[in-house]
């Protein structure tokens, strides 16, 4: 697997110290030798201070870093060690999680932002302007505001004199509260 120049360029930047040397070269963990030494001749002449446009010192540099990369991946027994260590820090980065920043207390109280104020003002006013919409509408109409329900009149609530069937104010013809009160036929 091997990235553009452009990339590796950025990867040996002064700010992507902790990058690998896999990465610095810009091959896999499992490259073989001869893919190394070209991955190796290729970043040398796009960074080799005699080739490059960059600053000497930057150059010469970035040329020092490809190089050590190069002599530890190349030697067999030194690339073993350097995997078994780069495997260690892994595991260990792996298993260090970092603390989470832990929240004060739950009923903490936090003044309102000027949003939530504005938003309150907001759902205020639309609950204002509802009211006295529907009392407008109400009064243009001639309705009163408020209405005693037809089912509760003064009549129907006393017991004086209360006979089955007086409730709905149409007696039965015999009587009899089951019997309708309405002519037949109709």
């Amino acid at each position: 697997m091997a990235l553009k120049p452009k990339v590796l360029l950025n990867a040996m930047a002064p700010q992507a110290q902790n990058i690998t040397y896999y990465e610095r070269l810009g091959v896999s963990r499992s490259a073989d030798a001869d893919s190394l030494r070209q991955a190796f001749r290729r970043l040398s002449k796009a960074v080799h201070p005699d080739t490059t446009r960059l600053p000497a010192q930057d150059a010469a540099r970035q040329f020092r870093l490809l190089r050590e990369a190069y002599e530890q991946l190349a030697d067999p027994r030194l690339r073993r060690v350097y995997d078994a260590a780069l495997r260690e820090s892994e595991a260990t980065q792996q298993t260090v999680i970092p603390s989470l920043p832990v929240p004060h207390a739950i009923g903490q109280r936090r003044p309102l932002s000027g949003g939530e104020w504005l938003s309150l003002l907001l759902l205020l006013g639309s609950l204002l302007l509802c009211l006295l919409l529907g009392v407008g509408v109400a009064l243009s109409r001639g309705l009163e505001l408020q209405v005693q329900p037809s089912w509760l009149v003064e009549e129907q609530t006393q017991l004086t004199g209360a006979q089955p069937g007086d409730s709905d104010g149409i007696t039965p013809l015999s009587g009899h509260a089951a019997q309708s009160a309405f002519p037949a036929g109709t």
